[in-house]
């Protein structure tokens, strides 16, 4: 009854658990929108005539944003956060005997998305320290014939970034597509944008979901070529972004200047709690460029019981391929870190016992 492999296919897991009083684990932002923000989107939700269909083209949100970024509206493209996109572009360039590649360990959904359009998939591992090899990723593109390469900027669940200088060779020796998937692209400030226009097999991936604080509201956007673009629509379902995400998208973007400043305060705290969990001794913490912190520990379990029994959670990744003893841990309020690392000099405590 169902078609071959579905039942093979794994489902997405965050991990997540309603009881937990403090959550770190799925990389939102750490406060909430500022009252000004939530009252100009409620403003604008109100204008919504929710008997009429959205927008179907999303033209207010996309001019505003190819205003700004200084691309044309038919350069950029809307989906139901930057997944929906990415998984269009898998569809757009995948399917039977196409090879996706992908760094490894990345974001979970790749090789999903991948089968989902019977793709074969190609991860390209990263060093010991989780940074990514031009030679290597440039080797496998052309010795498997690739038909399309993501590339995460900065990686998601390591946290680290692509050097620009990197990124720049992939593309000059590279002739597939190239999707740079840049979700945490406000925290990192390096971007893949300038070279739109250079390499038309570019494409730019973001999210509302992060920074600007709209998870809920699951809105994101991806910039290419007017070719690209209009390929990859084709398998954009209609109306398949709703009017109250289109509001707050554009809310939040015209008051990004507001909403951002509390990337800067994330980023103050993300370096603070890495210098305090590097002095325990036990904790390797990688460099981060995001809002998160991906930390390597000898007993990954346990500290993570410890966090659960005071509920607070984090993401256990120690079972993943690739990131044996790893947790990812989410910036977030002050208030919440400290109860986090509290629980962590629980587990320092106890390892100096012999426990």
């Amino acid at each position: 009854m169902l078609r071959p492999g579905v039942d093979q296919l794994p489902a997405y897991s965050s991990g997540e658990e309603p009881t937990w009083a403090i959550k770190l684990d799925a990389n939102e932002r750490s406060a909430p929108l500022p009252v000004s923000v939530r009252n100009a989107i409620a403003r604008r939700l109100r204008a919504v005539e929710t008997y009429r269909y959205p927008e179907m083209n999303a033209r207010p949100l996309r001019r505003l944003l190819a205003d700004s970024l200084g691309v044309l509206p038919e350069q950029v493209s809307v989906g139901n956060g930057s997944s929906d996109l990415i998984a269009a572009v898998c569809a757009t360039f995948g399917g039977a005997g196409r090879t996706i590649a992908y760094q490894w360990p990345s974001f979970s959904m790749y090789p999903i998305y991948a089968a989902l359009v019977d793709s074969p998939t190609l991860p390209i591992p990263l060093d010991a320290q989780y940074q990514l090899s031009v030679e290597r990723v440039v080797q496998a593109v052309r010795q498997s014939d690739v038909k399309l390469l993501i590339l995460c900027n900065p990686n998601n669940p390591t946290g680290g970034p692509i050097a620009a200088t990197d990124l720049r060779k992939i593309l000059e020796q590279v002739n597939c597509p190239v999707l740079v998937d840049e979700a945490y692209y406000e925290y990192c400030g390096e971007t893949a944008l300038p070279w739109l226009a250079e390499f038309p097999n570019l494409m730019v991936a973001r999210t509302f979901s992060k920074a600007y604080g709209l998870a809920a509201a699951r809105t994101g956007y991806l910039l290419a070529s007017e070719k690209l673009s209009a390929a990859i629509g084709k398998f954009l379902l209609p109306y398949h972004l709703n009017a109250f995400s289109m509001a707050a998208a554009e809310v939040c973007y015209e008051m990004r200047d507001i909403i951002l400043q509390e990337v800067r305060q994330t980023k103050a705290r993300r370096d603070s709690m890495a210098r305090r969990l590097q002095k325990t001794g036990v904790i390797q913490v990688y460099p981060s460029s995001t809002n998160f912190l991906l930390v390597n520990v000898d007993k990954p379990d346990e500290l993570n019981e410890l966090l659960i029994a005071q509920g607070i959670g984090v993401r256990n990744f120690s079972r993943t391929v690739g990131l044996a003893g790893c947790l990812r841990i989410t910036i977030g309020s002050p208030k919440e870190n400290a109860a986090m690392l509290a629980c962590v000099n629980q587990y320092t405590a106890q390892l100096a016992k012999g426990e």
